[in-house]
């Protein structure tokens, strides 16, 4: 039967796309984690934002808990509607909208992939320089919201530095503008970095402002071999010392091997127990001979056992699918996901303290690391066995990362680097952040959603 709620949003939103098949709601209702049993009311597809408005408003009357959603490429549950929540999928919500030359600023709908998002700026000869690997699947919005990173941070910093201004509709149906892209605005409280990183609780993003850049000069990519997980800060520093660094990033010969076993082409005839995969300026004679020397003294100290530089775009991209195919080839062995953070200056002694944890805490598991040195974000997968039953794997994983959380705390580290909370690491969050910070956070939620009905339970509970 149907449910009388869904005739009652048509009434009050005539025309307005529903989706309601068992195959939509699973699908809409799940993000990456495929934790969580999907159970959603419906999926609304607003196509403007008066509807999305309208949505709301019904919402906010009946009494409905709605979960915005993008790309559902996220890590943390946060997309996940799994209690009777009505999906407000803003994927019809796709274009972009205006670019102005003088501000240099692309204007998107919320629902606009990422890649897309690209190859608008590349239309004006521009970049917007935020990039990862689920270029193609995620959106803007979703980005946005929880604050996206992802493999260029070292250079150009998170998604809350592109951020000009915003567009937002409150729980209540009120449409607001941040900032209206305004470089200088020192007047109250910036609420466009309050929505940012707020994973879908405060307000629905609906448009975008996004700041745009000249692209970089021309550059190079190196792939190294190290023979140990220690050597790997010294030899970030030896590249960054000589380099203008686009990228650092590190994984493990595991990573690596699933990497290979997805299609990939091996890098060397050897295999070696790290990898490292940079990105550097070298549009002239000088920063190449510059990459060279960081090579060859690295070479030199024992720190690099071998490395291969790109020739051509082409094998550029063969060498960036080395790390950026991790998650994709790991996908089927349904990975337990730590992404923590901690400052750059701290990766040495907490790298050492976390290997030695987690290679105690994981002897029957395989564990596959990578991780954006660059910015001291670390990612930890846990693979399943398929022997093993899925309440008992999340058992043993989160025991481990309650003390991996430990000994974040010591190190004044995140918990979540860029997947953000959601429901994955909602009970880790006083590990991050004080008891006077999270009970300023319910306070905002409450401001700006006073009937908990936005995103509710993600992030902490009410």
């Amino acid at each position: 039967m149907t449910d009388p709620r869904i005739d009652s949003l048509l009434h009050d939103c005539p025309g307005l796309r529903l989706k309601t098949d068992p195959a939509d709601l699973e699908h809409y209702g799940r993000d990456w984690t495929r934790r969580w049993v999907p159970a959603p009311l419906a999926i609304a597809l607003p196509g403007t934002v008066e509807e999305v408005q309208a949505i709301l408003r019904w919402a906010s009357a009946q009494h409905v808990a709605v979960v915005p959603s993008g790309g559902r490429t996220g890590l943390s549950g946060g997309a996940v509607a799994a209690h009777g929540e009505l999906v407000l999928s803003l994927e019809r919500m796709n274009k972009p909208l205006a670019f102005d030359a003088v501000d240099r600023t692309l204007t998107v709908q919320a629902g606009t992939a990422l890649e897309a998002v690209h190859n608008a700026a590349l239309e004006h000869g521009l970049i917007y320089p935020v990039d990862f690997a689920a270029r193609g699947s995620c959106s803007i919005g979703g980005n946005i919201a929880t604050n996206a990173g992802g493999i260029r941070v070292i250079r150009y910093g998170n998604t809350r530095e592109w951020i000009a201004g915003l567009k937002v509709v409150t729980m209540a149906g009120e449409l607001v503008e941040l900032n209206k892209g305004l470089i200088k605005n020192s007047s109250g409280y910036d609420f466009r970095q309050l929505l940012i990183g707020s994973e879908g609780t405060l307000g629905v993003i609906v448009e975008a402002t996004l700041k745009l850049t000249d692209p970089p000069p021309a550059s190079n990519v190196m792939l190294l071999a190290l023979p140990s997980f220690e050597v790997l800060m010294q030899v970030f520093a030896a590249f960054r010392e000589r380099l203008q660094l686009q990228a650092f990033e590190f994984f493990t010969d595991r990573a690596l091997e699933h990497v290979l076993a997805h299609g990939a082409q091996a890098p060397f005839a050897e295999v070696y127990p790290y990898y490292v995969v940079t990105e550097f300026a070298a549009g002239d004679e000088v920063q190449e001979a510059a990459a060279m020397a960081a090579f060859e003294d690295c070479m030199e100290h024992g720190w690099v056992s071998d490395g291969v530089v790109s020739q051509s775009d082409a094998q550029a991209a063969q060498l960036w699918r080395l790390r950026e195919g991790i998650t994709e080839a790991v996908a089927r062995y349904k990975p337990y996901k730590n992404d923590v953070s901690v400052r750059i200056s701290a990766m040495p002694a907490f790298l050492a303290e976390t290997q030695a944890l987690i290679g105690q805490a994981y002897p029957q598991f395989e564990v596959v690391w990578f991780g954006h040195i660059g910015d001291g974000n670390l990612h930890i997968n846990v693979l399943k066995p398929d022997d093993t039953a899925d309440t008992e794997f999340l058992t043993q994983c989160e025991h481990v990362t309650k003390l991996l959380a430990g000994v974040l705390s010591r190190f004044d580290g995140s918990i979540s680097a860029e997947h953000g909370i959601g429901l994955v690491k909602k009970g880790y969050l006083d590990s991050t952040r004080s008891a006077p910070e999270i009970a300023l956070m319910k306070a905002v939620k409450r401001a700006f959603d006073p009937q908990a009905l936005l995103n509710p339970g993600k992030v902490f509970d009410l």
